[in-house]
């Protein structure tokens, strides 16, 4: 019963945080907004925006500013910055050159149903338009505005989910070690999972006091996060998944799965999960979200 509880509350309250970031997103991506764009440029932008996706990364943010008692609307632009990064990211890892993807979260993907240039040219304006909107946030100080710059564009670029997708497209048909496929998953996946989580703090006074212990609990999330991607994409299906089921197998990617079998792999996973829990202990706030998102990430079907 108290898991019920507990799951029941989680969904709650990650539907509240999806909302509002949609609502911000929706509001950045008006005619009103950008007038001198074209309708296409917007429309395809929209439509790989405003989506269904699960909004993790902004639900981080708001979790760890709620908790340490920083009003909502000072990371709103820190939300939607985090997540139009991600959609970006999709977008151009599902173009021709890279996964050659046709369905993201359940329809076809931005290329398919644009173009090609249009796909590249929404993902750029997606990623110019993020550190856009963070240097124009007044609710925040300028120390604040420069350090969330300064973790999307670490977690974001080369350091990060860009150097880790190189890795990625590197090692597909090759046996890599494990240690290899943390640093791969690491720079890939975890590093916007752990920006989040410090951006949702970078406002507040103790920020000093609790980077380092927010920092170590990202980069584990991140990793159970992907090892339970790569589960799904075995045990998953293409309706649930809201993308192809079986292309890291079908693209020969180097997976957790592949490495460690997918007993193993699963084991894998909750070992992090439980290493997780422990990290969460030792943060100097409580945040019932994060402690049951935490559970969710290892037992989520898609």
């Amino acid at each position: 019963m108290a898991f019920f509880i507990g799951a029941a509350f989680l969904q709650n309250q990650l539907k509240l945080y999806q909302q509002r970031v949609q609502i911000e997103l929706a509001s950045l991506l008006t005619s009103e907004q950008h007038p001198d764009v074209t309708e296409r440029l917007l429309d395809a932008m929209r439509y790989a925006t405003l989506n269904s996706g699960k909004r993790l990364r902004p639900a981080l943010i708001y979790a760890v500013a709620e908790s340490l008692n920083i009003p909502l609307t000072q990371v709103d632009k820190a939300a939607c910055a985090i997540e139009l990064i991600h959609s970006y990211s999709l977008v151009h890892d599902d173009l021709p050159a890279m996964d050659d993807d046709d369905l993201r979260r359940g329809q076809p993907t931005c290329h398919i149903q644009y173009d090609e240039a249009t796909a590249i040219l929404v993902g750029d304006a997606q990623q110019t338009l993020a550190f856009s909107i963070l240097t124009e946030s007044a609710e925040l100080s300028a120390e604040s505005r420069l350090e969330m710059i300064r973790l999307l564009s670490h977690a974001a670029g080369i350091n990060g989910m860009i150097g880790g997708q190189m890795l990625d497209i590197a090692s597909e048909g090759q046996n890599i070690e494990l240690v290899r496929l943390e640093q791969l998953h690491t720079m890939k996946t975890g590093a916007l999972i752990q920006a989040a989580l410090l951006m949702g703090a970078a406002a507040s006074p103790l920020y000093a006091e609790v980077k380092q212990a927010l920092g170590d609990l990202g980069k584990t999330i991140g990793l159970a996060f992907q090892v339970q991607d790569d589960i799904l994409d075995i045990e998953g299906d293409t309706d649930t998944l809201g993308k192809p089921q079986g292309s890291d197998l079908q693209a020969d990617k180097s997976t957790y799965p592949k490495l460690l079998g997918l007993e193993g792999a699963k084991r894998y996973r909750n070992q992090l999960i439980e290493q997780a829990q422990q990290q969460y202990q030792q943060l100097p706030f409580t945040s019932p979200f994060l402690v049951q998102l935490i559970d969710y990430i290892g037992q989520r079907n898609h």
